[in-house]
């Protein structure tokens, strides 16, 4: 049946990559992204919240699971726009937000996303596309935890908010420019 996804090509893919509202915002935007859901991943606290997380104490990452049609987008599709979304060299943090909830980790759903994670890093620094090392992390998937209602479409739903016209805005531009054939 045409334009009805198959259980086979819905797949999950969950990143961290600093702040969870920047990555939400941008792969809402697009093509084959079916839901975004921030939340925390990682840690060892059974029910994080965001002032726990953000403490530095749970040991969990700010993360972005998404649902994804693999028929439109690939993983590996997923994992280029993740790389451009964030520094990959910077250790548990991007820009002024510090701590170990900020690091750069993707969590992997299986062997294959496992595989596709380790040799995009791999080639990426094979082609030294960054000044630094590459400091991202590749585990398998453990408990997502939901974030707070709130955090949810955070950007489409406080766009006015300082930190989002100063982080997020700029990040959401440079996106739209460079993905713009991806975009819905």
């Amino acid at each position: 049946m045409t334009g009805q996804l198959n259980k086979k090509s819905r797949q999950t893919a969950t990143l961290a990559g600093g702040c969870f509202w920047c990555i939400e915002s941008a792969f809402n935007m697009v093509k084959g992204i079916i839901t975004t859901k921030s939340g925390y991943m990682g840690g060892q606290s059974e029910a994080p919240t965001y002032k726990d997380v953000c403490t530095a104490n749970t040991g969990h990452a700010e993360v972005v699971q998404l649902a994804f049609d693999s028929q439109v987008i690939s993983f590996r599709e997923i994992l280029d726009i993740f790389f451009t979304l964030h520094n990959p060299t910077q250790l548990n943090r991007q820009g002024d937000d510090v701590g170990t909830q900020y690091r750069s980790e993707i969590f992997t759903h299986d062997t294959e996303q496992h595989q596709i994670a380790e040799q995009i890093i791999k080639e990426m620094g094979q082609d030294q596309l960054f000044d630094y090392p590459i400091v991202t992390r590749v585990s398998r998937v453990v408990t997502f935890h939901s974030g707070e209602d709130y955090h949810q479409d955070y950007f489409k739903n406080n766009s006015e908010n300082q930190y989002c016209q100063a982080i997020v805005s700029p990040k959401l531009a440079k996106f739209r420019k460079v993905f713009v054939g991806k975009l819905k």
